[in-house]
């Protein structure tokens, strides 16, 4: 594809290009190339569908980590505990695409013998865009459900310093006619890697997204330190519960270590990010699947019949928007604004790689 200056100042360039650029980068860094492709096809992914917060603007920041061993290129994933139903998988900070990918296979394979599949992942690092993992449910004729814990990112309701994370959480389900329908949200207002995005594109965020470390609000992505609950007390309370239902239950908390005193603190060297659940529901284990994606289908062309509110010209439903958006991107290349382009260059420079072609 041809070099493409938007009046924005962004660069477009195609999802296939940018994809094979992204796993030659980490097959550079050590990972083996399997697990350097699901990489690549997470992140690639979350861009196509506009999730930009969670592309190819994570590539530098996945680098970093790898080279501080914060990740782990060549981890040692393993099941530790498994029952007909559930699976306990241990992975040694392994890149979060490539052992959620692993854990997703393994409880859908579940699901299809038991009705659910229930996994849980620990000691993991940042996963990508988590309505991956629901999707692959979903395009298995599956319900899927992930949620993901790290480290305290996020005021409490009524706080003024970080006490939660923002736990994202997705649910995917397939329809008859149309791609799954996947909601993928976070916690808090606004998601962290938007505030990245926000610093690349050189723009301001809304009041109301996040604090400073001093606990005031600000407009200026840079400043922002801490996020804000999603509907106050509500975003809060299940980011909470998503904590106790994860990092609690597989006895290796992340957002407690950080509050306590030293004294009670963790050793050094415990560090991890994130711990994560995955769930597969195997739709035909409880009704007939053809029959409920048509009732999906049905239920989606009834809501969008309704009434129109003042304002509104069309009524959504969870993914359909990104669908839109990864058509388009697919036709005609992924966007990407002047700050994530110095970031690949500067990428591209250090490993000695070629450049997708209009970068």
């Amino acid at each position: 594809m041809r070099k493409q200056t938007m009046e924005s100042g962004e660069l477009r360039v195609s999802g296939e290009s940018l994809q094979d650029f992204t796993q030659e980068v980490f097959v550079r860094v050590g990972l083996p190339i399997e697990d350097a492709k699901i990489v690549a096809k997470v992140l690639i992914w979350a861009n196509l569908r506009g999730v930009d917060s969670h592309g190819v603007q994570r590539v530098p920041q996945y680098l970093e980590r790898v080279g501080n061993g914060l990740m782990n290129a060549q981890p040692n994933i393993r099941i530790v505990g498994e029952t007909s139903a559930t699976v306990l998988i241990e992975a040694d900070r392994a890149l979060g695409p490539v052992v959620t990918t692993f854990a997703m296979e393994q409880v859908i394979g579940k699901a299809r013998n038991t009705g659910v599949g229930w996994g849980f992942v620990r000691n993991t690092t940042h996963q990508g865009a988590i309505g991956y993992y629901s999707f692959m449910a979903a395009e298995k004729a599956m319900a899927g459900i992930c949620w993901v814990c790290s480290l305290p990112n996020m005021a409490p309701y009524g706080a003024r310093a970080g006490g939660v994370d923002n736990s994202p959480i997705a649910i995917g389900i397939p329809s008859k006619h149309g791609r799954p329908l996947i909601l993928d949200i976070a916690t808090s207002v606004a998601a962290a890697g938007k505030l990245q995005v926000a610093i690349d594109r050189s723009e301001m965020i809304p009041i109301g997204w996040a604090l400073d470390t001093q606990g005031n609000p600000t407009t200026d992505p840079q400043c922002a330190a801490i996020l804000l609950p999603v509907g106050g007390h509500k975003g809060y309370g299940l980011a909470f519960m998503l904590e106790c239902l994860t990092s609690l239950m597989v006895g290796n908390p992340i957002a407690l270590p950080t509050l306590l005193t030293e004294e009670i603190a963790p050793p050094a060297g415990s560090h991890t990010d994130q711990n994560s659940v995955v769930i597969a529901i195997n739709i035909g284990s409880f009704t007939n699947v053809e029959r409920y994606k048509q009732h999906v289908d049905n239920f989606v062309d009834v809501l969008k019949a309704l009434p129109k509110a003042k304002g509104f010209d069309e009524i959504f439903v969870p993914g359909e928007i990104e669908d839109r958006v990864y058509e388009k991107r697919s036709q005609h290349g992924i966007p990407l604004p002047q700050g994530t382009v110095r970031k690949l260059r500067d990428v591209a420079q250090q490993l000695n790689i070629r450049l997708p072609a209009g970068l």
